[in-house]
């Protein structure tokens, strides 16, 4: 017989240099995947080489990026491995993670994938649930949601409008989802209080973390913030800087996610 499966989850997540949405998001997460699987030990990989190095000069700390993080394994005696992402989307970091634990998959036993939030038609769905469940004000119809998104040029950069006219469908008219760096932006944004005609505007970050992007693209006081945006066109604006990983509806998704690859 061969040796006894060690079995691991490797949870990889973009990053972020704010450890205050850190840990209320990407820790958070991880915990969940923790409770999950108690018979795997669990590892944590980022993406992003810029936060990568700002926290390694910043603050001393050093994360593992995914090929430090299958070595790690492989040292460890990890036979079988769970991918699980934490992205948004099966964008560009997701395909370049596959492609550098696909170079040592060889080594492992089995290396199995979790996809990432929004992938899959009935994901979409169990999300504009998740949101519409944390945000109760989109029933007044005098207030409209805005979710920022990233937004990206892979041509998953689709599953935002998709989102935007799910929700729609879904009953929530006054639900508009935008992105920083991809279709809808802010110009559609826009186009669309217009046409839903709110008072009130709250503006939220449809990304896992609360980081740069929700501090200072959505809720800076900056001329080309989203907040003053659209506070200039006479909507009173609130702003919550909140990640969708503090959401435990989502995070729960995650978790079904990494069974799936199970």
């Amino acid at each position: 017989m061969g040796e006894t499966a060690k079995k691991a989850i490797l949870a990889v997540s973009f990053g972020t240099s704010h450890s205050d949405t850190r840990k209320v998001t990407i820790d958070a997460i991880e915990e969940d995947l923790k409770a999950a699987f108690e018979d795997c030990s669990l590892y944590r990989a980022w993406t992003s080489k810029m936060i990568l190095a700002r926290l390694e000069k910043r603050d001393g700390i050093h994360y593992d990026n995914v090929k430090e993080a299958m070595e790690h394994m492989l040292k460890d005696g990890i036979t079988d491995v769970i991918v699980q992402p934490t992205h948004v989307m099966n964008g560009v970091e997701n395909d370049l993670m596959k492609e550098d634990v696909l170079t040592y998959a060889g080594q492992f036993q089995s290396v199995t994938f979790g996809t990432p939030l929004l992938t899959t038609e009935e994901d979409n769905e169990l999300v504009v649930k998740a949101i519409a469940e944390a945000f109760p004000v989109i029933e007044d119809k005098e207030t409209a949601l805005v979710l920022m998104g990233h937004g990206t040029e892979h041509y998953a950069n689709a599953v935002y409008a998709a989102l935007d006219y799910r929700f729609k469908d879904m009953g929530h008219e006054n639900v508009i989802v935008g992105t920083v760096e991809g279709y809808p932006e802010i110009s559609q944004v826009l186009k669309q209080l217009e046409k839903c005609g709110p008072q009130k505007v709250v503006i939220a970050p449809l990304m896992i973390v609360a980081g740069d992007h929700a501090k200072n693209d959505m809720a800076g006081d900056e001329p080309d913030s989203w907040k003053t945006i659209i506070s200039q066109k006479g909507y009173e604006v609130q702003t919550v800087l909140k990640g969708l990983g503090e959401y435990e509806s989502i995070r729960h998704i995650f978790v079904e996610h990494a069974k799936a690859a199970k």
